[in-house]
Formats: C-alpha cells, structure tokens, sequence
C-alpha cells in the first residue's frame, strides 16, 4: 500500500534467520516468506507477535532460578531482539531486575562458564594496536552510544575481569528499553586490562588475559589509544564510562569529558536517580533539601556523585558552597573523614575540619553513630558494600533526630545493603522513609504497607543518552544531570511521596526517558550547546526517536 512504512533488508534465507536485529521467527508473512527466501525454515503457521509473546513468556515463567530466567532471556535476545524487547517492556518489573541488578552480577561472576555467543567487543590490552581493526567488526556503522568497562569494579562484586561484559549488554539492554534507542545504534565494549581476582586467574575456563591488571602509564595508554580510535570511527557516538575502580572512574571522567561526549554513570547516574528520590522523600517531609542533615557512610564514586549532585541543589535553594558543604559528614574506612586525613579524590572536597568534633567523643576515629548523634542526621545514606552497617542502634538514633528520618541503604546487590528495608522500619516504628539500590518487596507495618523505592539509575541514565543524542551536544555538563534529577523528581507528588512512593512505578519508564531526555536536550540547546529548536519541536524529536519494539513489513533491498 502507499504510504506503508517498510523496512529493506539486506539478508535472506537462513541469513536472515539467524540475525536478531532482524529475525521475527515464525512471525514472518507469507508474501515475506517468499520474497525473501524464507520458505520451509520455519513451521508453517504465520504467528502473531502476541502469539509469540505467549509462548516465550510461557517458558520464562517454567525457569526456576533467576539465572536460569537470565540465560533464557539472554538467549532470546541473541536469536530475536524485536521480541526480546517487547516482551521485557511488557514484564519491566518482573523482567528487570533478571536483565540487570541483581542477577546480572551472577551472571558476571559466571560468565566465562556460561558463554554461549558474543555481543559486543573485546579489546585486549595487548591487542590495542589493532583498535581500528577490532572498532571495525562492530556490526553496525552507525554506532550512537557505546557502554565501556574494564570490569574493575561490578556492582558490589569487585574484579570480575571479562566478565564485567554482562554490564555493557545488560547497559545497553536498558538504554533500549528505557528510552528506545535503537539496538543496532548500541555497542558493549569490554577492555580487558588483565585481572587482580586470583579465582579467576586459576580458573581453566577464564576467557579473559591471565595477568595481573595493568596499572600506571601502560593503563592510560590503553585508554588513551582506546578514546582517540572511538573518535575516528564513531565521532559522533555516547560513550558511558561503566564499573571502572575508584582509583580511576573520576580521573577518566574529568581527563575525556571536554574530549568526548561522554559521562559515567556510577557517578552522575547514581547522583541524579539519589536525588530524584531524595527531592521526593523531603517534598513529602514538607521540607527542603538545605534544611536537611545528611551523613553518607561509604563515600567512593557513587557517594561523591550523590553529593555533588546535592550541593549543586541546596545551593540552588539558596545556601552558599561553604554552607551545603557543613550539611554533609562523609564516612569512609577510617571513619568520619577529616581534612587532615589525606582523604581520597572523591572524599577531600567535602572532609571537614577535625576541631568540629572536639565534644563529640574521645576517639580520634568517629564512627557512624556517633556521627548520626552529634550532627542530629535526618538523612543517612550507604554506599558502602557494607551488609548490616546501619545497625539497629543507629536506626533508632536516626528515629529520634527527626519524626521522619531518611534512610537510604543503596549497596548492591541485595546482600550488600546497609540494611533491608523491615529492620528500618523496625528500628524507627515504621516512621521512616527508605531507598533501597536493589529490589525488594513492600514491608508491612501495623498493616500498612510500605512501598520499597529502588534508586534506580535506570530512571536517569537512558534519558540522559537519548537527550544527549537528540540535541547532538559535543559533551554532558553536571547541570543535565541536576535538570534530569528534577525532571525524575517532578513526576512523583508530595502526597506519594509522604506514603513512602519516591519515584514513578517502573512501568512508566519510557514517559520518565521522554521526560528527562527533553530537560537534558533544553539545557543542551539553553547552553548552546545544542540543536536550536523551540520546545514543541525538540520534544517531537524526542518522541520520534524512540524506536517501538514492533515488526515492521521486510521487503528484499534492491540488488
């Protein structure tokens, strides 16, 4: 028919079978079917993609194990991308926490064991002399957004080497499913630095380089080599630095940021999807962040950006620097963090003079409680890897420094958290709000039932990369992130917010990546950094470029 929206395609046969950004199984038409070669392959029912979802749903739900569920979808995705994605934007919150947290650090810590087909690039250290060469076995050319790790430092599981590769795909998996980049435009890369994880190292079947990882110069060399070739054969591409260590996320982050549009997402994605939740949290208290005191026990990457993020917005509430920085008492592995302490990178711009705590106990080491006691907290926030470190002493401590206290238990996975969501609301008799960075169900207390807010990056960082690809802006500013975090932020109401609801259900994922992608894209273009278009426009480009999981007609591309 005129007009019919169709899509030319350029395999047939087993081909085109055997290609998941292509293949619809038995879904294939008849006329498609004999145009393009495709007769006797499959059986001879012509399935509606509805039928389709059925079926595989079906046999999802037969797996027992999240892991088993994983391998299943995982291998859906490997054979049909089109169905993979609409049957996990069907089941978001069921599928979810499968295709990422919590069981993609199983599959992490397993991957070499289950490896079945590749998806991505490797890139050797050793190899990196041949970068160009390794860019171009990328299966598309016209790459958009590439998700990069050195598998350092996955999840709260540490060094997982090759492994960290289920990072990159499961990235790249939420990109499409959260703002509906298209999977041909997205590219998993693992750069294979060696690994310091001795398990690994003597594992017959490790797939990854047996040496230690490189560290020092050679390291940034790598890097190096690795960003000037993604300029040369993706100038245009989103580069996502993903599970990087500590010692270098932030480095790497401020070295490439002018270079490369590029951002890291342990950092400013935590931050701005933290904040989003914690806005909602104190809007619901009838409150405002600068009124707040906030103590963060663990303070690498993800408490850095979280604070950042948090300063940037109590100044915009009208507090000075100096003053949003008295607002926040960062722990780490030596305690309250001082400035005479030679603290790390992350740590250093918010560590506070020792005489602060002259009356607060005879230790020079302030512990977590005696923090949350002497400051009066409202707010308590772990990223720690810490299981069990916010204790029912410095629950209850938090319960009797505000009627309503904040508690944020953000480590990864599940059994990591500072604390599980019943021994907050046990510890504070159900008075508290909590943010949890894994799933959990709801709690219930005195028969009500407490909504568990997961504080989920997912809710940030697909949005932030639409809108950064939509607008074209040569690189991501902190400021996105802060109109992203607002963007999140503004879609959950005060009344929701008091009942515990500190971000939109799951399900809703797409109209938060619209929304979040069109805040980005304004501050792009405000900044001039971006595509000038009024809003009305901008926000139509938005919506045109998130690809619908749905089978379009093939036709045969002319010879």
């Amino acid at each position: 028919m005129t007009g019919e929206k169709y899509l030319e395609v350029p395999f047939t046969g087993q081909q085109l079978a055997e290609h998941p950004i292509y293949n619809k199984g038995s879904a294939f038409t008849e006329l498609e079917r004999e145009q393009l070669g495709l007769n006797g392959i499959f059986p001879r029912h012509n399935s509606t993609m509805a039928e389709q979802l059925n079926r595989v749903y079906e046999n999802y739900s037969l797996k027992q194990t999240p892991i088993e569920k994983f391998i299943f979808l995982l291998a859906l995705l490997d054979r049909n991308e089109t169905l993979f994605y609409r049957l996990v934007l069907a089941h978001a919150e069921e599928m979810l926490p499968i295709v990422y947290t919590p069981t993609v650090g199983q599959a992490a810590k397993t991957y070499s064991h289950m490896f079945r087909r590749p998806r991505g690039l490797y890139i050797p250290a050793d190899q990196i002399s041949q970068i160009d060469t390794i860019l171009a076995n990328a299966p598309f050319s016209n790459i958009n957004l590439i998700v990069v790790t050195d598998g350092e430092r996955i999840l709260g599981l540490g060094d997982q080497g090759v492994g960290g590769m289920a990072i990159p795909v499961g990235k790249t998996s939420l990109y499409v499913v959260g703002a509906g980049i298209h999977p041909a435009l997205c590219l998993p890369i693992l750069l294979d630095m060696g690994t310091n994880n001795e398990k690994l190292l003597k594992d017959p079947l490790y797939l990854g380089l047996r040496h230690e990882r490189l560290t020092g110069d050679h390291y940034y060399e790598v890097i190096e080599e690795f960003v000037k070739a993604v300029k040369r054969r993706f100038p245009h591409a989103l580069l996502q630095w993903e599970d990087f260590g500590k010692h270098h996320a932030l480095r790497l982050l401020n070295r490439y940021r002018e270079r490369i549009c590029s951002f890291d997402d342990d950092i400013q994605g935590t931050g701005a999807a933290t904040i989003a939740a914690l806005s909602a949290a104190i809007s619901g208290k009838n409150e405002k962040l600068k009124d707040q005191c906030y103590v963060f026990f663990g303070f690498g990457q993800a408490g850095y950006g979280i604070a950042s993020i948090l300063m940037q917005a109590m100044m915009e509430e009208g507090l000075s620097m100096a003053a949003a920085k008295e607002r926040i008492y960062p722990i780490g592995h030596k305690g309250l963090v001082f400035d005479d302490m030679n603290p790390h990178e992350y740590q250093e711009p918010f560590a506070h003079p020792r005489a602060i705590t002259q009356d607060w106990c005879q230790s020079d080491k302030v512990d977590l409680f005696d923090t949350v006691l002497n400051t009066k907290a409202t707010v308590l926030i772990g990223t720690s890897g810490v299981a069990g470190a916010f204790t029912e002493e410095v629950l209850s401590q938090m319960a009797k420094n505000t009627e309503k206290p904040i508690i944020f238990a953000l480590s990864n996975p599940n059994n990591k958290c500072e604390c599980t969501p019943e021994q907050a609301f046990q510890a504070t008799q159900g008075r508290c709000l909590v943010g949890t960075g894994s799933p959990f169900p709801p709690v219930i207390v005195n028969n009500i039932e407490h909504p568990i807010s997961q504080c989920n990056n997912m809710y940030i960082f697909p949005g932030v990369g639409l809108g950064a690809i939509v607008s074209m802006t040569p690189k991501i500013t902190d400021q996105m992130f802060v109109v992203a975090s607002k963007a999140l932020a503004a879609m959950v109401s005060p009344d929701l917010a008091a009942k515990g609801v500190l971000l939109p259900d799951i399900r809703e994922i797409r109209n938060v990546s619209e929304n979040v992608a069109f805040a980005v894209a304004k501050e792009a273009r405000d900044a001039g950094l971006g595509i000038r278009l009024p809003d009305d426009k901008l926000r139509a480009l938005v919506k045109q470029a998130m690809w619908q999981p749905e089978y379009l007609p093939y036709r045969p591309r002319p010879r």
